[in-house]
């Protein structure tokens, strides 16, 4: 047998002691650095949250560049490019998009609409975090209400966070009107419902919606607002189908009493029936409500460019300076702002109709869809008639909406 003299044989018995501790303070460093991260709470979950189905809850940390100054107006700023950490998302890796949106697939030749970054003055909004957002809607749901603008919200939203959420613990659903997206280890829901004017329409098929015949019943929201309550997160918008013409068909006290309304006196009478579901039907200590402002159109360059006779179409840069369309109503605006600020319950309104309206270069043009089809070769090629500069491609401007939805959430959190 093998003898070792005493100092060896204390080497031999503090090399494996040095070797354990070497991995204990590895494993305590690791575990910190992710803790610190918000990215633990996922590693836990993804490696046991399946057999057990309990989940370790860690806090999020809203570090000190996060936190949004209350003077600063976070919707005045301006677009700065970013081609290193934008964009946030890749058209190719979010499966949900649909093909209305998806410009790069449909054959747009630029990308450049992918890259620029909204700067407020004076503060910067805290970058996206989907492990953040995620636990923020922990045993939530978030629910987008509207028309096919709002869709494109909620459509940017799951892809801002579904890169993060394990294969087969996410899944998206249609149960018209509605879309879900569910996140089954956060027992968390993003959906979507569709709803053009808030109120009740002839147009409220999610798929099978009359565009050129509009009848709107100005006093009631219940069919829509059964499936709205206890909702934890509403966000609405509704602007653009008021816009077809100056007058629209309506309904206000008989069903059967249809006359012709002035759009914005319809959209005042729709505001207030929604307005007073949202204060007898919400309970702010546990509900948020947010509402959109108008998503802007691009459909006269002449607006931006003296002398020209088109629209958004060949676009690939924002306006820069001082700008606003003829596409955003401004009597829509005071009403919605005049409707919100006389409610007892606290409805936020996200501002973002100035930062978009600088965005002309970000519209689909004439590379979505018209009528559920993508455009032809001979409809492209006539963008006068073709080009939809309306909807926003992904990933584009929607996904700042998000962005700016989600620093508010997060100010949220950290003051609750």
């Amino acid at each position: 047998m093998t003898t070792y003299p005493p100092q060896d044989r204390r080497i031999l018995f503090l090399f494996p002691l040095a070797l354990v501790s070497l991995f204990v303070l590895g494993t305590v460093r690791f575990l910190l650095d992710n803790l610190k991260n918000n990215q633990f709470q996922f590693l836990w979950q993804s490696s046991f949250s399946r057999s057990n189905n309990k989940f370790l809850r860690v806090p999020i940390n809203v570090s000190e560049n996060e936190i949004i100054e209350e003077s600063c107006n976070v919707f005045e700023g301006n677009w700065v490019w970013d081609n290193v950490t934008y964009p946030l998302y890749r058209e190719e890796t979010c499966p949900y998009l649909v093909k209305q949106v998806t410009c790069q697939r449909n054959g747009r030749p630029d990308s450049l609409y992918q890259n620029w970054r909204w700067q407020p003055h004076g503060c910067n909004l805290p970058r996206f975090n989907a492990l953040k957002m995620v636990e923020m809607l922990r045993d939530k749901r978030l629910m987008f209400i509207g028309d096919s603008i709002q869709r494109g919200m909620f459509e940017s939203m799951v892809c801002l966070v579904q890169s993060v959420i394990a294969d087969g613990d996410h899944s998206i659903k249609r149960v018209p009107p509605r879309k879900i997206f569910r996140i089954e280890e956060f027992n968390t829901s993003i959906e979507y419902y569709w709803a053009p004017f808030m109120v009740e329409s002839i147009s409220d098929h999610a798929t099978n919606h009359t565009v050129m015949k509009r009848l709107v019943k100005l006093d009631s929201v219940e069919k829509h607002s059964k499936l709205w309550e206890g909702v934890d997160i509403l966000v609405f918008e509704s602007y653009v189908w008021w816009m077809h013409k100056p007058f629209i068909n309506a309904t206000y006290g008989s069903p059967e009493n249809v006359r012709e309304y002035n759009v914005t006196t319809a959209y005042r009478l729709a505001l207030e029936t929604w307005a007073n579901w949202i204060e007898s039907s919400v309970n702010p200590k546990k509900q948020k409500v947010f509402f959109m402002a108008m998503s802007p159109t691009h459909l006269w360059n002449w607006e931006w460019k003296g002398g020209s006779d088109g629209n958004c179409f060949n676009e690939t840069q924002p306006i820069q300076g001082p700008y606003w369309g003829t596409g955003s109503n401004l009597e829509i605006m005071s009403i919605l702002k005049d409707v919100i600020e006389k409610m007892q319950v606290n409805v936020r309104l996200m501002n973002i109709t100035q930062l978009s309206e600088y965005r002309k270069d970000g519209h689909t043009s004439v590379f979505g869809e018209r009528r559920g089809k993508l455009l032809t070769r001979e409809q492209r090629s006539e963008p006068k008639t073709y080009a939809d500069c309306i909807h926003w491609c992904l990933p584009g401007v929607p996904d700042t909406w998000n962005e700016l939805l989600y620093a508010i959430l997060l100010q949220d959190y950290r003051n609750h």
